[in-house]
């Protein structure tokens, strides 16, 4: 019977046998002596840095929905952006001798995932990704996204362009940042103003947005319109415009991640939008293909981003 129902080599006329008594008897395999039995649970942990953003909730699910099909439970950690607190997840994971790991790291370069790899236990990082971290990878386009989003603005007419990233270090921050970086400069003898006055480092969460943006607006020459590297610093920045008397599209603002109210709001607005959930499924599957024994080479998968035009970036008012 065991050898049935773990898999070992029997004929398909005894496998049906075994199984028609085991449910004449009521029985079930005992899943727990069974992961005792191999030395891994199965259990994976998904440890992302912030569970309140509606980007890693659609992750998430992409994650369980994927890992659901092979019968794997999925343990949700929430880092909150600190590294010592990941670290406590991470070494929890290994502890528990759980099946693999999926994480989107708090740090660049203080996330260490050495620790897991040196046991064996098969780790994924999606969106964002450690330095040095020998680990396949999920990740969007960021650059690529940065540099689309900006060319949108210049396009839509505004010249002083503002960046609100995140924490100097996150893979993301830095990546969206080179895209917007890399547009502006080929822009500017179209006018377009390349200057790091206008780039503001803030902790990927509302108020950072608000406080960068309320900075902004008070130099000399503040922004026409600013890109924001997430969602909600995004609700920051347009709480800091409406404060000052200056709203979109006179001012313009593009988010990097779509949510759902962005059509929703007046004026609509104009996103980056992630394949969260596709990101999440790409990295269970990964993970899975590690956890089945695969011996392929480590690998980078990259998923497009799509710009959803709207209402926030019609053009500067005339004034500016």
């Amino acid at each position: 019977m065991s050898r049935v129902f773990n898999g070992g080599r029997v004929t398909p006329e005894r496998a049906q046998s075994v199984q028609q008594a085991a449910a004449a008897l009521g029985f079930a395999p005992n899943r727990l002596a069974r992961s005792l039995r191999k030395q891994r649970s199965s259990v994976i942990a998904l440890i992302i840095p912030d569970i309140e953003n509606p980007f890693f909730t659609s992750l998430a699910r992409g994650v369980e929905d994927a890992a659901q099909r092979t019968s794997l439970s999925v343990v949700l950690c929430n880092s909150d952006e600190d590294t010592d607190k990941e670290r406590r997840y991470l070494e929890v994971a290994l502890g528990e001798q759980m099946a693999g790991v999926i994480v989107a790291a708090a740090s660049q370069d203080d996330t260490d995932l050495g620790p897991l790899i040196a046991r064996g236990v098969p780790v994924v990082a999606v969106d964002r990704r450690p330095h040095d971290a020998e680990v396949d990878a999920v990740r969007a386009d960021d650059r690529h996204g940065g540099e689309v989003a900006t060319r949108h603005l210049l396009q839509a007419g505004y010249r002083r362009i503002a960046c609100i990233t995140g924490p100097e270090g996150a893979s993301t921050s830095e990546e969206r940042l080179a895209g917007y970086r890399a547009a502006l400069h080929a822009a500017r003898s179209n006018g377009a103003v390349a200057d790091d006055a206008y780039v503001r480092h803030a902790d990927f969460r509302v108020e950072g947005g608000r406080a960068a943006m309320r900075e902004l607006l008070a130099l000399p020459e503040p922004p026409d319109a600013v890109f924001v590297t997430n969602n909600l610093m995004t609700i920051g920045a347009l709480d800091a415009l409406d404060e000052a008397g200056r709203t979109p599209p006179g001012v313009g603002v593009l988010s990097f991640g779509d949510v759902p109210w962005a059509s929703l709001v007046r004026p609509s607005l104009t996103a980056v939008e992630l394949p969260s959930y596709e990101l999440g499924r790409a990295a269970a599957d990964l993970l899975l293909q590690r956890m089945e024994g695969g011996t392929a080479p480590l690998q980078t998968v990259v998923l497009r981003t799509t710009l959803q035009i709207r209402e926030s970036t019609a053009g500067p008012v005339a004034s500016d």
